[in-house]
């Protein structure tokens, strides 16, 4: 049910709450949100924590996903996912919007609209989705320096710094990127596009006692492994970035193809989320009840 009145809000900063959660034993899986009903029915089947996917951000936007949205269309989506579930959000900060300074900006917004944690990737604009070809890779140092802006902007964000070094400048670059990374202030490593489980466990192997974050991502490089495998192979957290929004688009061009074919939805029906399941997820209900409670008339009693 979503948050109504400030005593239901969580007491501790989001970014405390994630942390905590990547500490305690076991993987945290951090299922995609693209919006604030994904972040209800995720919360609905047991999860802890979300990410929140720029290819899902700027997807639904009907954009491609080439760094072209803003930090404040970003935020839009955290305060989404946040008033509707509560739980701490890991978002895609991609190159952190610009330098230093602009990573500094992007941190103290994204902290303010609830986010609970971050990612900054090593790319130079226009970026791409991790699992393309042909990426461009800023200078190490350069990239050190936004980290350590980040990590300096920050009250209680977890910072992880996500290397797309592994494709181009292969195991040895990876590593050594994500070293200076932490060096520069991140709290946990982020490397995109491994393709097979014995280049995660490398990794992994020298870079022990660092919390670890594998993207699950379809079609994509790596192949499918479960949460339990990541962990296995010595990772702390697991995404599954864009899942959420590829199965709602599948089932919506579903819908209209329908619509187009037949000019009916009944067949689709069974496909539909009733009305009652919808209102008892957003809390209708509750939210009347709350209201019913504050807008009862007062009579003031007499003056005098």
């Amino acid at each position: 049910m979503p948050y109504l009145v400030a005593r239901d809000l969580p007491a501790e900063p989001a970014g405390i709450r994630f942390r905590a959660l990547v500490e305690h034993a076991g993987i945290l899986p951090l299922p995609g949100a693209h919006n604030g009903m994904a972040a209800l029915q995720a919360k609905a089947a047991g999860f802890a924590a979300l990410y929140l996917s720029g290819a899902a951000m700027t997807a639904q936007m009907g954009l491609p996903d080439l760094g072209i949205i803003t930090v404040d269309e970003v935020s839009f989506f955290i305060r989404q996912l946040e008033r509707a579930s509560g739980l701490p959000v890991l978002v895609d900060g991609d190159t952190g919007y610009g330098e230093a300074l602009n990573v500094m900006h992007m941190v103290r917004v994204f902290e303010a609209a609830g986010a609970g944690a971050v990612h900054i990737e090593d790319q130079l604009l226009p970026k791409k989705c991790g699992h393309l070809n042909d990426k461009k890779l800023a200078d190490a140092r350069d990239m050190a320096a936004k980290v350590a802006a980040a990590a300096r902007a920050r009250r209680h964000l977890y910072l992880i710094a996500r290397t797309d070094a592994a494709a181009s400048e292969g195991m040895d670059g990876a590593v050594a990127r994500a070293r200076l990374y932490l060096e520069a202030g991140a709290d946990a490593i982020f490397p995109e596009a491994l393709t097979s489980a014995e280049m995660f466990r490398e990794f992994a192997r020298r870079l022990p006692n660092v919390p670890l974050l594998a993207n699950m991502t379809e079609f994509g490089r790596t192949p499918f492994f479960t949460a339990a495998e990541f962990e296995a192979m010595g990772y702390r957290m697991v995404i599954w970035p864009v899942s959420s929004l590829r199965v709602a688009n599948k089932a919506q061009q579903a819908l209209y193809d329908t619509i187009a074919q037949l000019g009916s939805t009944q067949p689709m029906l069974q496909a539909m989320q009733t009305r009652q399941e919808l209102y008892d997820l957003i809390g209708l209900n509750a939210y009347e009840a709350l209201d019913a409670s504050i807008v009862a008339s007062l009579v003031p009693g007499p003056q005098h």
